[in-house]
C-alpha cells in the first residue's frame, strides 16, 4: 500500500467528545429569564446595574445587545447599529447605553456600548476611554476621539460619579472564528484594563456556529465540540480570563424568529455576568 493509500485510510479524528465537558441544563430557558426579570441589584441605592461590552471591529458586541433583548422581547430586535468586520472601523462611534425590556418592563441592567477595539495605538478605543467609562466619568453620547483621552474639561465628562454610574463588570466579545488571529497589541490593550481597575470580565465567544459544522448543525452539541472547547481554551489563554468565565454564544443574526436553543446560551451567559457584577457592588459596598 502506497503513502497516498495509506493516508486516504486513516481514520478521521471524531471531532465530537463522548460527553459534555460543560454540565448544561437546555430546559433553563424560562427559569433564567424569569430569574433575570425579577433582578435586582444588592444595593438600593443603585438601579441598575451597568455592564460594559468591548471587543474586537466585527466581533459581534451589538449583535450580543440585540441578541439579549431578542430573547426578552420573543422577536428579533435590532436597537443597536451592527457593523460588519469587512468593514474594517468600529461601526460605534459613540458611547452608547442600552437598557433591556421584557414586555414593557425595564430590566435593571443597562449595556454600555464602546467603540471596537482595533490594535493599532491610537485606532478605536483607548484603554484610558474604557477605565474612564469603567468608573462613571463618561456620559452617554460622548463621541470617541481617537487621538485623545477624554479630559475633566468635556462636557461630556462626569466629575464626581455615583456607584448607579460606575460598571461593575467588563464584557469582552470575541469572534470564535479568528482568536487564534488576535493581535497581541489588541491582547495588550484588553489586559491593561483589568490590571489598572481590577474589573472582573467575562468573554462572550461568538459565531460558534460558523466555528464548528457540529454546532452548525446542533447547537446542543456546543459543549461537545472538540473545536468549540478549544477555541474557548484559546481564549482563556490570551485573554487572561479564566475558562468558567467564557461562553460560547450564537448571536441572532440572519434568523427571523427567535430560538429556544440560542435564547438558553444567552440566558446563562447574561445570568453570570449580572451575578458577577453585582457581587463586584457587593465589594464596593463593604469598601
Amino acid at each position: 500500500m502506497g503513502a497516498s493509500d495509506s493516508a486516504q485510510h486513516q481514520p478521521k479524528s471524531n471531532p465530537e467528545l463522548d460527553k459534555p465537558w460543560r454540565k448544561f441544563d437546555w430546559g433553563q430557558r424560562e427559569a433564567l429569564k424569569e430569574k433575570l426579570e425579577n433582578f435586582s441589584p444588592s444595593d438600593p441605592n443603585v438601579k441598575e446595574i451597568k455592564i460594559l461590552v468591548a471587543g474586537q471591529v466585527g466581533a459581534g458586541k451589538s449583535s450580543f445587545i440585540n441578541s439579549i433583548e431578542s430573547v426578552f422581547q420573543g422577536r428579533i430586535c435590532s436597537r443597536a447599529l451592527v457593523s460588519s468586520s469587512a468593514v474594517g472601523h468600529s461601526f460605534t462611534q459613540k458611547l452608547k447605553g442600552f437598557t433591556i425590556r421584557s414586555g414593557r418592563k425595564t430590566l435593571p441592567f443597562v449595556f454600555k456600548d464602546v467603540m471596537g477595539l482595533e490594535p493599532e495605538a491610537l485606532a478605536g478605543s483607548q484603554p484610558e476611554e474604557i477605565i474612564n467609562a469603567v468608573f462613571g466619568h463618561v456620559k452617554d453620547g460622548y463621541k470617541f476621539n481617537q487621538g485623545q483621552a477624554l479630559t475633566s474639561k468635556d462636557q461630556h465628562y462626569i466629575s464626581d460619579p455615583t456607584l448607579s454610574d460606575q460598571a461593575f463588570c467588563l464584557v469582552y466579545v470575541i469572534d470564535g472564528n479568528t482568536v487564534q488571529f488576535t493581535d497581541d497589541k489588541l491582547v495588550d490593550k484588553l489586559k491593561i484594563i483589568p490590571q489598572r481597575i481590577g474589573i472582573p470580565q467575562v468573554v462572550i465567544m461568538t459565531k460558534v456556529d460558523e466555528v464548528c459544522p457540529l454546532v452548525r448543525n446542533d447547537l446542543r452539541k456546543i459543549y461537545n465540540s472538540k473545536k468549540i472547547k478549544e477555541k474557548m481554551e484559546m481564549c482563556s489563554t490570551k485573554t487572561g480570563v479564566p475558562l468558567s468565565n467564557i461562553f460560547p454564544v450564537k448571536n441572532y443574526h440572519e434568523e427571523t424568529d427567535t430560538d429556544d436553543d440560542i435564547d438558553v446560551l444567552i440566558l446563562k451567559a447574561l445570568d453570570q455576568i449580572v451575578q458577577i457584577a453585582d457581587d463586584r457592588l457587593l465589594d464596593f459596598e463593604s469598601y
